[in-house]
C-alpha cells in the first residue's frame, strides 16, 4: 500500500494452485484447484478431493482452525498466547511467517482524497464531534501493541468512518453508524475495542472459564455479523490487529463443522465473530458465555433483520446474561440505517451518537453505473460481448437472483472459455472458500453470485460489478454495486435492465441524479410514465438530505465536517461496444459500434 493510503485491508492466504485429475488425467478445478484449466477441467467438480482444505496452504489451515499449538494457523493456535496470562499489555514475541501472513499489501487506488470531501453527521447527547474527531491514526493514544500493527497494516491515514468512530468507541460510548460500503468500518470498531481489551484486561472472564475447566468460554468482545463470509473477514482482520498480543479471536457460523469450531473455541476465545444462528447453537451447548461480554457489535445490522435473524439477537442480546445496555458498550454499523431499524436501536443502545458518513443509501462517485436494456433472452448474449470487450484479467462480479441460475450460468460461460467460478447458499463453506480465494487472487477472475455475496465481502480490486439479474429492491441495488469501487479504487457496475424491473426505475434514476451521472432517456420516460399511469413511488428507504440516513431521534440533522458529498460527473458511457442489438433502446448514453459485428475497442469501458 503507497503512502497515503486509507485504513482498510485484506489479507490473502493464498499460497499456490491446488489440482485434483479425474479419470483420463484432465484437471479440474474446484475443490483443490485454483484456476487450472484444460479441455473439460473448468467447471467446478464439487465432489472430488473432499480434503483439500485440510492440505491447503502446507496443511497451516486444518479445517479452518489450525492444529493445536501450530504457530500462525487459521485460528491462531497457542501463537496468540496463554490465554490464562491475566496481563494483555505485555507483548508477544514476532513471528516472520505468521506476520506475512496476515500483512499482505492490496492495491489501492487514486481517488483517496475524495474521501475528505465526503460529509460526516455525528449528533448524540453531551456530544461534540468537532472535538473528537482526528487527523491520523498518532492523534490516538493507542497501546504500542496496537500501534504496532496499524504501522504493519500501513494504514496511514483514517476514512472518515475511522476518523469519527474510533475516538467515539474508545470513549466508551455507544455508536450507531451508518457509512458507505467499502469505507474501513471493520477497523473502525475493531481497533478501538482491541486496543481497551489490552488496557483493561481480561476481567473475570479468564477465570470464570477456568472454573468450567475451559469447557466454557467467556469471550469480552462479541461481533455479529449476517453471513459466513462477513464473520470469516472480521476473524481474519481481528487476527491482524490481535497479532503479537495475548488476545485469542475465534469465528464461528453455519455451514463448517461444529466439532472443529467447538475445540477452536475451547482452546481459549477472547474475541468471538460469530453468526446469529450458530451463536445460538453454542450457547446452548454450554460452550460460550455472554456474562463477562463488555463490547457488543453488530455489523450489516439491517442485513441480519432482513434475513430473519431478530429472534435469535433479540436472544442473545437480552436473555443469554448479555450484560444489559448501559453497562456493555454497544455498537451498531451498517450502510443503510432505515427508520425501524433506528426504532429498534433503542432497545440495544444507551444514549449513542449517531454517526452518518457520506451518502449513504447513495452510491459511491468512484462507480461509473451503465444501465442497458437487454431483453432476457438476450441476455447471455450481452454478457458474453460484455465481458469479451474487457480486459481478460479484470475481476468481474456477475450477480443472478437464484441458486439454479448461477451455476447455470456459471457452466454457459466456461463453456464460452471464460475462467470462471460462482458461490450461492447451496455450496458448502469449503467450495465457496476456494472460490473466493481463486477470484480475490484472479485465478478466476469472473465470479457469478446470488445474493449471499452482496453483503460485507472486502475484495479490494473488484473493478466491474455486472447486474445479469436486478434485485427486487433500490437498497439491495446499492449493496451490489458496492463491491466496486472500493477503498479509493475507480469501479464500473453495469446493470441490465428490462419489464420485469421497471419498479426500480425511480430509484434508479434518483441515484443517478444524486451522483450528477448521466440518465438514459428510455429509464427516464418509464418514470415519467409511471407518474402518469399511478405507478406507486419507490420507497426510499434510509435517505436523508445530504446524509443517506439521519438520527431520526431529532427533527433534522444538519452540518459536519465537510462538504461536497458525492457528485463526481463521472461519463455514463458504456465503453465496451456491443456487438449486436440486444433490445437496448436506442440513446445517447449507450455507445456500441454499428459499423461492425464484433466489439469496438475504440471506447474500451475500463475507460483508459
Amino acid at each position: 500500500m503507497s503512502n497515503g493510503s486509507y485504513g482498510t485491508s485484506s489479507c490473502d492466504n493464498y499460497q499456490g494452485p491446488r489440482y485434483s485429475r479425474g479419470a483420463g488425467g484432465d484437471i479440474y478445478r474446484g475443490r483443490g484447484n485454483c484456476g487450472a484449466f484444460s479441455n473439460r477441467g473448468s467447471t467446478f467438480d464439487r465432489g472430488q478431493n473432499e480434503n483439500w482444505w485440510s492440505n491447503f496452504n502446507g496443511g497451516q489451515y486444518n479445517s479452518r482452525g489450525g492444529g493445536p499449538g501450530s504457530y500462525g494457523s487459521r485460528s491462531g493456535g497457542r501463537s496468540w498466547g496463554n490465554e490464562t496470562t491475566e496481563d494483555w499489555s505485555k507483548q508477544l514475541p514476532p513471528n516472520e511467517r505468521l506476520e506475512q501472513e496476515l500483512f499482505k499489501k492490496i492495491s489501492t487506488g487514486i481517488n483517496f482524497d475524495q474521501y475528505d470531501n465526503i460529509p460526516v453527521s455525528a449528533t448524540g447527547p453531551d456530544f461534540n464531534d468537532e472535538a473528537s474527531a482526528i487527523s491520523s491514526f498518532s492523534d490516538l493514544a493507542l497501546h504500542r501493541i496496537i500501534r504496532s500493527n496499524v504501522e504493519l497494516a500501513q494504514y496511514n491515514r483514517p476514512t472518515p468512518v475511522q476518523k469519527h468512530a474510533i475516538p467515539i468507541i474508545a470513549s466508551g460510548r455507544d455508536l450507531m453508524a451508518c457509512a458507505q460500503t467499502g469505507s474501513g468500518k471493520t477497523a473502525a470498531f475493531l481497533i478501538p475495542i482491541l486496543n481497551r481489551m489490552i488496557e483493561e484486561g481480561p476481567g473475570d472472564s479468564l477465570s470464570a472459564a477456568l472454573e468450567t475447566n475451559r469447557r466454557k468460554q467467556f469471550p469480552v468482545g462479541l461481533i455479529l455479523a449476517p453471513t459466513r463470509e462477513l464473520a470469516s473477514q472480521i476473524f481474519d482482520d481481528a487476527r491482524k490487529f490481535a497479532y503479537r498480543s495475548c488476545i485469542r479471536p475465534c469465528v464461528l457460523y453455519g455451514g463448517a463443522n461444529m466439532r472443529t469450531q467447538l475445540i477452536e473455541v475451547s482452546k481459549g476465545c477472547n474475541l468471538l465473530v460469530a453468526t446469529p444462528g450458530r451463536l445460538t447453537d453454542v450457547i446452548e451447548r454450554g460452550r460460550i458465555g455472554l456474562d463477562h461480554c463488555r463490547f457488543l457489535v453488530l455489523d450489516e445490522a439491517d442485513r441480519m433483520l432482513d434475513m430473519g435473524f431478530e429472534p435469535q439477537i433479540r436472544r442473545i442480546v437480552e436473555q443469554d446474561n448479555l450484560p444489559p445496555s448501559g453497562t456493555r458498550q454497544t455498537l451498531m454499523f451498517s450502510a443503510t440505517f432505515p427508520h425501524e431499524i433506528q426504532v429498534l436501536a433503542k432497545d440495544f443502545l444507551s444514549r449513542y451518537i449517531f454517526l452518518a458518513v457520506g451518502r449513504v443509501g447513495s452510491t459511491s462517485e468512484n462507480i461509473t453505473q451503465s444501465i442497458l436494456w437487454v431483453e432476457e433472452n438476450t441476455k447471455r448474449d450481452a454478457l458474453v460481448d460484455l465481458l469479451s470487450s474487457s480486459d481478460p484479467g479484470v475481476l468481474t462480479l456477475v450477480f443472478v437472483e437464484t441458486k439454479r441460475g448461477a451455476d447455470s450460468l456459471e457452466d454457459y460461460l466456461f463453456a464460452q472459455k471464460f475462467q470462471v467460478a460462482s458461490i450461492h447458499g447451496d455450496r458448502s463453506q469449503d467450495d465457496r472458500e476456494l472460490a473466493l480465494e481463486c477470484f480475490r487472487t484472479g485465478r478466476t477472475p469472473i465470479l457469478v453470485a446470488t445474493a449471499v455475496a452482496a453483503r460485507g465481502l472486502d475484495i479490494p480490486n473488484v473493478k466491474h460489478v455486472i447486474n445479469y439479474d436486478l434485485p427486487s429492491d433500490i437498497e439491495e441495488y446499492v449493496h451490489r454495486i458496492g463491491r466496486t469501487g472500493r477503498v479509493g479504487n475507480l469501479g464500473i457496475a453495469t446493470s441490465f435492465f428490462n419489464d420485469k424491473n421497471r419498479n426500480l426505475a425511480r430509484g434508479l434514476v434518483e441515484l443517478l441524479e444524486e451522483v450528477n451521472q448521466s440518465v438514459p432517456s428510455w429509464l427516464r420516460a418509464l418514470v415519467t410514465d409511471s407518474r402518469q399511469s399511478g405507478f406507486p413511488r419507490t420507497r426510499n428507504k434510509g435517505r436523508g438530505s445530504g446524509f443517506g440516513a439521519r438520527d431520526y431521534r431529532q427533527p433534522t440533522t444538519r452540518g459536519g465536517s465537510s462538504s461536497g458529498g458525492y457528485g463526481s460527473g463521472i461519463s455514463n458511457r458504456f465503453g465496451g461496444g456491443m456487438s449486436r442489438d440486444y433490445g437496448m433502446q436506442p440513446d445517447d448514453n449507450l455507445y456500441y459500434d454499428n459499423s461492425t459485428t464484433v466489439p469496438s475497442r475504440d471506447k474500451d469501458w475500463w475507460g483508459s
